[in-house]
């Protein structure tokens, strides 16, 4: 059974840091482009950060270019995502899924800013 697994969420301060991960497992991770997602409450999805098989080409939502970073390690069959100088605006369940085919998700981590 595929598994993805997100975590790494937690409370954070405006302007704050967190790096979330997420571990695949029974799929072959290392063939899929993977992106980063999150939900606000009351909100729909938001497409946050996508990095291609090899690690080796990302892109961003204009809304978080320049303080998040999505990587990923193939050999733990895991991404991240780095993220800085956090706002309020950033509060969500952040979720893993392969970017094109998206059938695959995990149950999501929670990140809450406030002060």
């Amino acid at each position: 059974e595929v598994q993805l697994v997100e975590s790494g969420g937690g409370l954070v301060q405006p302007g704050g840091s967190l790096r979330l991960s997420c571990v695949a497992s029974a799929f072959t991770f290392s063939r899929y482009g993977m992106s980063w997602v999150r939900q606000a409450p009351g909100k729909g999805l938001e497409w946050v950060a996508a990095v291609d098989h090899g690690g080796n080409s990302t892109l961003y939502a204009d809304s978080v270019k320049g303080r998040f970073t999505i990587s990923r390690d193939n050999g733990k069959n895991t991404l991240y995502l780095q993220m800085t100088s956090l706002k309020l605006e950033d509060a969500a369940v952040y979720y893993c899924t392969p970017t094109i085919t998206r059938e695959y998700w995990g149950q999501g981590t929670q990140v809450t800013v406030s002060s």
